[in-house]
C-alpha cells in the first residue's frame, strides 16, 4: 500500500536549519498581492502597503511562516517521509492551521522540526498531517499543520480522523472586500519555494484533472490574512494568534475573490469565493483568532 501509517507515524522527526531575509519576507508578500491593493488610490506607494515591500518598515505577515525558509519542510516533502509513497499528481492541499508563539522577525535562522503527526482513512482518499514546528535562539515561533489529501489512497480501515466542518457564519458580514489574482500570481508565489508544476504547467495541471494550472491554496490563505488584518485589525500583524482553514476549491489565475468577514469575540470568521465562477467557495471553516 502507498501509504503505511504506522511507519509514517512512527518515522523519527527530520530536524534541519532555516534562514530567511527581509528580500525573502519582501518576496512573500509581492507574492500574496501587496502593493496592489484595489482599496488604495496608490497602492504602490500607500504607507500601509509600505509596510509589507519596504525594508526600512517591514512587518511580517504571520503566513509567511508557510514559505519561510522556502517552505521546508513543507507539503512536498511531507510526500517523502518513510511510509509516504504517493503520485504528486493525486495530491492536493486539504487545509492548514497555523499558530503563532511570538511576532516573526523580517530576517532570522531558527531550527524545523518536521514530521507526520497524524494519518486518517477517509475512505476514497487518506489525509496525512504534516506537523512543523520551529524555534530559533529565544524559543518558540510557530507551528504549521498542513492536511494533505490524498486521492485514491483510502479504504485500509483506519481512523477517519476529526471533523472540521463548522456551522457556516450567520447573519451580514461586518466587511466584505474584493481582490483581484493577477494572472501571473501563481508563478509569482512560486518563487517563495512552492515549485509544484501544477501551478505553472498546463500539462501537468492536466493531468491533475484541471483545465489550467491553479494558485497555490496557501496564496489564497496568505491574501485572504492580509485582507483580515488590514481591514478589522488595524494592520497590525502581531495581534494574530492563530489562522486556520479548510481549502474548499480552487482559484485560477486572474480570478476574484469575495472575501467576507465576520466579528466574532477573539476571532474573526472568513468565507472565501471566486466571484467569476457564481461564487465559488475557495476558502471555508476559516478562523483567525487574535488578541
Amino acid at each position: 500500500m502507498p501509504i503505511d501509517a504506522a511507519k509514517a507515524l512512527a518515522a523519527e522527526p527530520r530536524t534541519g536549519e532555516i534562514t530567511w531575509t527581509a528580500k525573502d519576507v519582501q518576496l512573500y508578500h509581492l507574492g500574496i498581492g501587496a502593493g496592489a491593493n484595489p482599496d488604495k488610490d496608490s497602492p504602490a506607494t500607500d504607507p500601509d502597503e509600505l509596510r509589507y515591500t519596504l525594508e526600512s518598515r517591514l512587518h511580517v505577515l504571520p503566513s509567511f511562516a508557510t514559505v519561510a525558509g522556502a517552505g521546508s519542510p513543507g507539503v512536498i516533502s511531507g510526500l517523502s517521509m518513510p511510509g509516504v509513497d504517493v503520485d504528486l499528481a493525486k495530491v492536493l492541499h486539504g487545509g492548514q492551521t497555523l499558530r503563532i508563539h511570538r511576532p516573526l522577525p523580517a530576517e532570522g535562522t531558527a531550527t524545523v522540526t518536521g514530521r507526520i503527526a497524524a494519518v486518517y482513512d477517509k475512505g476514497k482518499a487518506a489525509v496525512l498531517v504534516m506537523r512543523t514546528e520551529v524555534t530559533d535562539a529565544e524559543g518558540p515561533l510557530w507551528t504549521n499543520d498542513a492536511q494533505i489529501f490524498v486521492r485514491g489512497e483510502g479504504g485500509w480501515g483506519g481512523d477517519r480522523g476529526p471533523s472540521t466542518r463548522l456551522e457556516p457564519p450567520t447573519g451580514e458580514p461586518d466587511r466584505t472586500v474584493e481582490r483581484p489574482v493577477r494572472a501571473d500570481q501563481a508563478l509569482l508565489y512560486r518563487l517563495s519555494g512552492d515549485h509544484n508544476p501544477l501551478h505553472a504547467d498546463p500539462e501537468f495541471a492536466k493531468l491533475a484533472g484541471f483545465d489550467r494550472p491553479i494558485l497555490h491554496g496557501l496564496c489564497t490563505y496568505g491574501i485572504t490574512l492580509k485582507a483580515v488584518v488590514d481591514t478589522l485589525l488595524g494592520g497590525d500583524v502581531t495581534r494574530v494568534r492563530e489562522y486556520t482553514t479548510r481549502f474548499a476549491g480552487v482559484v485560477y489565475p486572474g480570478e476574484t475573490l469575495r472575501i467576507r468577514m465576520w466579528r466574532r469575540e477573539g476571532e474573526v470568521r472568513v468565507a472565501v469565493s471566486a466571484i467569476e465562477r457564481e461564487d465559488a467557495p475557495v476558502l471555508a471553516d476559516t478562523i483567525v483568532q487574535h488578541s
